[in-house]
């Protein structure tokens, strides 16, 4: 019988017994209740349903305390015995009472009935949870046993399957060993090789910047040299035109200086032949007033040297004043 059996054996058992239980609390009340109403005060009547219910309370912790022990694998002692079997009597006692005071032994027989089965049942369940509470202990020992054989069994393949694992792992450790030497010697033969293509590429290539710089700074130098001979060419470019617009300059100052000389010269000659006797032609007497404005003579002056009035004279300097003044802004613009 598995664990499954044995847990519904107990169930039905448990179920059994506290119907059994049950129903006997029930009838016992309701047999015992009119027979303690008779034999109570009147004013104390509603009490008769109490001692009925503390027999029975008595009955249902006997059977749970049983039950637990049982399965537990206890046993409580005498007065566990002593409980069940005076709570059984009594039960038995007041359901029979009222049937044996009116001798009636069809009553008494009725009456017994409940409380004997109730009183068997308590026994035969204790009786029966013990047995099972045997077996169940027997069997657990059996399955322990055979499980214990049965992991000592299985410890000893497994330590025979692990001593095989190890003797493999070794073997596959030092085929592993063997097969990583040949791996790292093939590895370094390999990073040999690779490291001889690195410096011979390494040495190619520093050999091919090497050029490369060196043409590099021949074209800088090449470069520099053609810009040093292009400046050099801008310099004495620019030398060479500041040259010559100096000489320009001092051309034109020159040239300018001699006009000025001529002019004084003229000027000179006009102013010197002295006060008109009588009124110049007016291209000339122009020509005698512009020279007279430019060597600052008075306007009566001028008008002596010339002839003709000091009012036109006036107007003429006028005119050379506002000349002047054009060609002082045209200078300054």
């Amino acid at each position: 019988m598995n664990s499954v059996q044995t847990r519904s054996a107990e169930r039905a058992l448990s179920g059994g017994t506290w119907l059994i239980v049950c129903g006997a609390m029930l009838y016992s009340i309701l047999t015992v209740t009119p027979l303690m109403a008779k034999h109570t005060a009147d004013q104390w009547a509603w009490t008769a349903p109490i001692l009925p219910l503390v027999v029975d309370a008595a009955v249902v912790i006997v059977v749970k305390l049983d039950d637990v022990l049982a399965r537990l694998g206890g046993h409580g002692g005498r007065w566990p015995v002593v409980l069940r079997w005076m709570t059984g009597l009594m039960t038995l006692a007041l359901n029979t009472a009222d049937s044996a005071l009116k001798k009636d032994l069809v009553g008494v027989a009725v009456h017994s009935v409940a409380p004997l089965l109730l009183i068997v049942t308590a026994e035969t369940s204790l009786a029966y949870r013990r047995a099972i509470a045997t077996a169940v202990a027997r069997q657990e020992t059996e399955q322990r046993a055979e499980r214990e054989a049965r992991e000592r069994a299985a410890l000893e393949r497994r330590e025979a399957s692990d001593r095989r694992a190890r003797e493999e792992r070794e073997h596959n450790a030092q085929l592993l060993r063997e097969q990583r030497e040949h791996e790292a010697r093939l590895a370094r033969e390999q990073t040999e090789r690779e490291e001889a293509a690195r410096r011979a590429e390494r040495a190619e290539r520093e050999a091919r910047e090497r050029a490369e710089r060196e043409a590099r700074e021949r074209r800088e130098r090449e470069h520099e040299q053609q810009q040093r001979e292009r400046e050099h060419a801008e310099r004495e470019a620019a030398q060479r035109r500041e040259r010559e617009r100096l000489e320009r300059e001092q051309e034109a100052r020159r040239q300018q200086q001699e006009r000025a000389e001529r002019e004084r010269r003229e000027r000179a000659a006009l102013l010197s032949a002295g006060p008109a006797t009588e009124k110049l032609p007016e291209d000339r007497a122009r020509v005698v007033v512009h020279a007279a404005f430019g060597e600052g003579l008075p306007v009566r002056a001028a008008a002596e040297l010339c002839g003709w009035s000091v009012g036109w004279v006036s107007t003429r300097y006028q005119e050379h004043r506002d000349g002047a003044g054009l060609v002082l802004e045209g200078v300054s613009s």
